[in-house]
């Protein structure tokens, strides 16, 4: 069976790709970029983003930019830019969706808020 290409990020791997968006990053450097911006949300251990890292050079995604020692540089493709701008071209849609749907359902019954039990 053919493998199916990437189509949707999971919300790690999407943050990888931005990381590599204006620069090359070692692996710690991804990590701590993510961890900035995300203020902690999406935490990337070491197993995740290797994995990531594996599956986007797999992809043509990414490259290996420079290699010192153990220390691996990484870089976006052209590749992987396109799927970047793909995938934020569909996070925008479903944000818009959600706020017309949250809209929507607010003019229809106002003042009326769910209260937890």
């Amino acid at each position: 069976m053919a493998r199916e290409p990437l189509k949707v990020l999971t919300e790690s791997m999407f943050y990888v790709l931005l990381s590599l968006l204006r620069q090359e990053r070692c692996g710690t450097e991804i990590v701590r970029y993510v961890d900035d911006a995300t203020a902690g949300r999406v935490p990337l251990g070491p197993g995740t983003l290797y994995t990531i890292l594996a599956k986007f050079q797999e992809e043509g995604l990414i490259r290996e930019a420079a290699v010192e020692g153990r220390k691996r540089t990484y870089a976006i493709t052209d590749r992987g830019r396109a799927l970047f701008r793909q995938e934020l071209s569909r996070l925008r849609l479903c944000v818009a969706d959600g706020e017309r749907e949250e809209l929507a359902s607010e003019r229809l019954l106002p003042g009326m808020r769910e209260e937890a039990p």
